[in-house]
């Protein structure tokens, strides 16, 4: 080893830092007083509806005027009388429950109850179904 030149570091000085804040620690009431102390910029920014409980859909909007100031009664149409009844006479042909029925076109007895009171809101795949399950044509032309 006697041979060999002059020993020399040839490495790089390391600098430790702390890493820089995070969006929660600049909120920090203590660190906005310290930056405003110092006389530093402090961007503050209002969220409407910041800390209430009140949804962003609930608020009015441009159609609530229109539909206040609308006079017209709307409602969904319902089974006709005609169609209950064949409904009512088709089941009663083929000695079927509602709850029988029901099972045959795989939905709730409630929905053939609904159908029969005439208090529900006509679909065609249920229509469809109950004309498979009973044999009868219960839509369009006779």
């Amino acid at each position: 080893m006697a041979g060999i030149g002059p020993i020399s570091q040839d490495w790089e000085p390391v600098v430790i830092r702390k890493k820089a804040p995070n969006a929660a620690t600049k909120k920090d009431e203590k660190v906005v007083n310290a930056a405003r102390r110092a006389g530093a910029d402090i961007e503050t920014l209002k969220k409407s509806n910041a800390g209430t409980n009140k949804a962003a859909s609930s608020s009015t909007s441009l159609n609530t005027r229109k539909l206040d100031e609308d006079t017209e009664n709307l409602s969904h149409g319902r089974v006709p009388t005609e169609l209950k009844k064949a409904i009512m006479q088709a089941r009663t042909d083929k000695k079927l429950t509602q709850a029988q029925l029901a099972q045959l076109i795989n939905e709730k007895p409630q929905i053939i109850q609904e159908y029969e009171s005439g208090k529900a809101i006509p679909n065609q795949q249920i229509l469809g179904k109950l004309e498979r399950a009973l044999s009868v044509k219960l839509r369009g032309k006779k």
